[in-house]
């Protein structure tokens, strides 16, 4: 993930008081949820316009959203413009060499 998207993988949580590592997860109230995948999906356009101004200007838009927001962005990126998307790779891979 993160030579792909500029951002590291998320890590498996420790162990809470009872032996197991659920701790929880998203809240998934669907007024919540409605707005999280808003917000991810308007970021997505945003990042879809920025491809044309490098790779450095979508990994610049990310680095404002959080680690969750990022990885639906890219999901959603992926989605709506298969193309531009894998332009961004390319790029990506291009500039880390």
């Amino acid at each position: 993930m993160q030579f792909q998207y500029g951002i590291n993988a998320p890590s498996t949580p420790p162990n809470n008081e009872s032996g197991d590592n659920n701790w929880g997860g998203m809240d998934t109230e669907v007024e919540l949820s409605d707005s999280w995948w808003d917000k991810v999906k308007y970021y997505a356009r945003l990042a879809i316009d920025r491809v044309e101004d490098g790779v450095d200007k979508v990994k610049e838009l990310l680095s404002t959203l959080t680690i969750d927001e990022r990885c639906g962005v890219m999901l959603e990126f992926e989605d709506a413009c298969p193309d531009k998307f894998a332009q961004l790779v390319t790029s990506g891979k291009t500039a880390m060499r």
